[in-house]
């Protein structure tokens, strides 16, 4: 029988975790047996720097912070060794950086995902991690925004350049004049 301590950390444990689902903009859970130390390595030091959370967690545990979210339906994909990575920030770098590293090493096997508080299919998560960076889609939109600036720019000029142009002939025929 556990005791009243074991208990204790078993709740904050699943607190932390629901707390974790509930701020997740994206999360991939997968099943990591077979990954060597070094492999494993590798795949946390590019989630870190990624700003991206990887735990391994406690299917038990899981399913009950997934119970608490209303993802019930995550329960039949906790089994077997499984590890979370999330993130509050951004939804694409946990699928885009998981699903590189299953490619990459056949032993990490994705499982299931939740983006935006909805469960996805592999193909879903697939989708999401072809998408470019935040970075990347952010400059090609004030790419667009900055193109019609510009080309406003650029008749504004036009109109005091042919202003200025024609006040300049209009002093010089003064100073012919006089």
């Amino acid at each position: 029988m556990p005791s009243e301590k074991v208990l204790q950390q078993k709740k904050e444990i699943v607190r932390q975790l629901s707390e974790n689902m509930k701020s997740a903009k994206t999360i991939v859970f997968a099943d990591y047996r077979g990954l060597t130390v070094e492999q494993d390595t590798e795949l946390r030091n590019k989630l870190r720097k990624a700003g991206v959370e990887y735990k391994v967690v406690k299917n038990t545990l899981t399913k009950l912070a997934a119970k608490e979210n209303g993802l019930e339906e995550l329960e039949p994909y906790f089994n077997g060794p499984t590890s979370m990575a999330f993130s509050d920030k951004d939804v694409v770098a946990p699928a885009k950086i998981m699903v590189e590293y299953a490619e990459k090493y056949e032993n990490l096997e994705l499982k299931v995902g939740v983006v935006e508080g909805k469960v996805c299919d592999l193909k879903t998560l697939k989708a999401i991690a072809a998408l470019p960076p935040k970075e990347e889609l952010v400059a090609k939109a004030l790419g667009s925004l900055k193109s019609p600036i510009a080309g406003l720019v650029n008749v504004l000029n036009g109109n005091i350049r042919g202003l200025v142009i024609a006040l300049n002939a209009i002093a010089e025929k003064k100073k012919e004049s006089a």
